[in-house]
C-alpha cells in the first residue's frame, strides 16, 4: 500500500506531472493501492483511476501556472530593463584601460574595482593578463 497523508507540493515542481498517470499504471501492475488520508484508492478501480487522474490534472495545471507566471514576470522585468542576462565581455580597449589607469599611479586596485564594477581579484587577473603577452 502506498500512503500519502498530505498532498506533496513537489509534484508541482516535476518537469512533467502528467507522468503520474504512468506511475499509476505501474502501481496497478504491481497490485499496490494508494492512500490519501483515510481513503484507499485502488488504481484498478474506476474511482481510484479517477481520483489519481484528478490529482495528476491539478498538478499539471499548477506546473503550467508556475511556468506561465515565470515567463510573464521575465517579460515584465525585460521590459523594465531589469533582465539583462550575461554581461558582454569587454573589448580590447576596455581591457587595456585598467592597465593605463593603474600606470598613472592615481588609481589603486580598489579604485579600479569600483570604477569598472568588478571585484578586486578580477582587476588583479586583468592586470596580470596584460603583463604577460
Amino acid at each position: 500500500m502506498l500512503g500519502a497523508w498530505t498532498m506533496d507540493p513537489n509534484w508541482t515542481a516535476c518537469p512533467a506531472p502528467f507522468r503520474m498517470r504512468a506511475i499509476a499504471g505501474k502501481l496497478e501492475r504491481k497490485g499496490l493501492k494508494r492512500t490519501l488520508g483515510a481513503t484507499v484508492n485502488d488504481p484498478s478501480d474506476p474511482m481510484g483511476k479517477m481520483s489519481f487522474n484528478i490529482v495528476a490534472t491539478f498538478a499539471e495545471i499548477e506546473a503550467d501556472l508556475i511556468r506561465m507566471r515565470t515567463s510573464e514576470g521575465m517579460a515584465i522585468a525585460k521590459a523594465m530593463g531589469k533582465l539583462r542576462g550575461k554581461k558582454p565581455k569587454p573589448v580590447e580597449k576596455q581591457r587595456k584601460e585598467p592597465w593605463r589607469m593603474q600606470g598613472t599611479g592615481e588609481y589603486s586596485i580598489s579604485d579600479l574595482a569600483k570604477v569598472f564594477f568588478v571585484s578586486r581579484p578580477t582587476v588583479h587577473r586583468t592586470l596580470r593578463r596584460m603583463e604577460t603577452p
